[in-house]
């Protein structure tokens, strides 16, 4: 029972390392589109700082996707669906 109750500590101390890392990300990305904004206001007026805007935010939405469990592909907790799979055939 012991080895379980290590195990969910474990599972949630990577959960909330992961959640905690997306919240840096995203205060990075403010802070670095905020200047961007501001460079690109003042050097031309073509609009360039939507690019990284864009493809930085499929970044972090990736992130936080990860980090608050949403997985889009393989459904819900299809991570500990697989992982009980693996664990209850004889394969390994």
């Amino acid at each position: 029972m012991e080895n379980l109750n290590e195990f969910k500590y474990k599972r949630a101390k990577e959960r909330v390392a992961c959640i905690k890392s997306f919240y840096t990300h995203l205060m990075v990305y403010l802070i670095v589109m905020c200047a961007l904004v501001y460079l690109n206001y003042r050097t031309t007026s073509f609009v360039w700082v939507l690019f990284p805007a864009v493809g930085w935010g499929i970044g972090l939405l990736s992130h936080g996707l990860r980090a608050f469990g949403y997985n889009l592909f393989l459904g819900k907790d299809w991570e500990e669906r697989k992982i009980k799979e693996l664990m209850d055939s004889e394969r390994f």
